[in-house]
């Protein structure tokens, strides 16, 4: 007897009926330093760019990393884990100067650079992204100061692992985004280890507002 195949409904053999199937134009991969203050700012954007039916894809890691070991593990996920990077995707590494050796913070930029890998970093803590939000900082202060201020502007206590920072302070991004290169720019010759206070947070967040519709 002749084997014959499975016909939907209509009569179409199921082998041959074509699956509507959204390609993925580009994907990122977002490794940070912080397991949970980072993580979870970005995995709101995440979400944002999921319910916005982004053709992108978005993976985010907190690896309680120091700086160079963090972009270590970023270039092997390019030959590890599941990954096989094409051309227009991204891997960038989220990190702090906080008080790490000049060497290693600057060893740490250089092997990204080297490794195609982009780096995201804030001198001297990620909180100044969410200070730019509000004004134009350029005057390096501790990170009790930061958590201060951050509690003043916010108009209630600062929490540094929230996840609803990115709601709170999404409508003063484009105003954080100016103020970041605007900081960049009065330092001249940049010396990103030296240069406190300084960010290029912004940098990652506007290739991700690309896919938000």
């Amino acid at each position: 007897m002749t084997e014959r195949k499975a016909q939907n409904a209509r009569g179409t053999p199921y082998s041959q009926r074509r699956v509507a199937v959204r390609p993925v134009r580009s994907r990122f991969l977002i490794v940070c330093e912080g397991e949970k203050t980072e993580p979870n700012y970005f995995e709101a954007i995440r979400l944002k760019l999921r319910d916005s039916d982004a053709t992108v894809s978005v993976t985010i890691r907190g690896k309680g990393y120091n700086t160079l070991s963090l972009v270590q593990y970023a270039v092997n996920q390019k030959k590890v884990d599941g990954y096989n990077y094409k051309k227009g995707d991204q891997i960038w590494c989220i990190f702090d100067r906080d008080s790490f050796p000049s060497q290693q913070f600057n060893d740490a930029l250089s092997l990204a650079g080297q490794k195609g890998i982009k780096v995201a970093y804030s001198n001297e803590a990620f909180e100044l992204w969410y200070i730019l939000h509000f004004e134009f900082l350029n005057t390096g202060i501790t990170r009790a100061a930061y958590i201060a201020k951050l509690t003043k502007l916010l108009n209630k206590p600062y929490e540094k692992n929230s996840h609803e920072i990115y709601d709170l302070l999404e409508p003063w991004q484009a105003t954080a985004i100016a103020n970041a290169k605007r900081l960049l720019t009065t330092y001249n010759p940049s010396k990103p280890e030296q240069d406190n206070p300084s960010t290029t947070v912004h940098l990652l967040i506007e290739e991700l507002r690309k896919y938000i519709r």
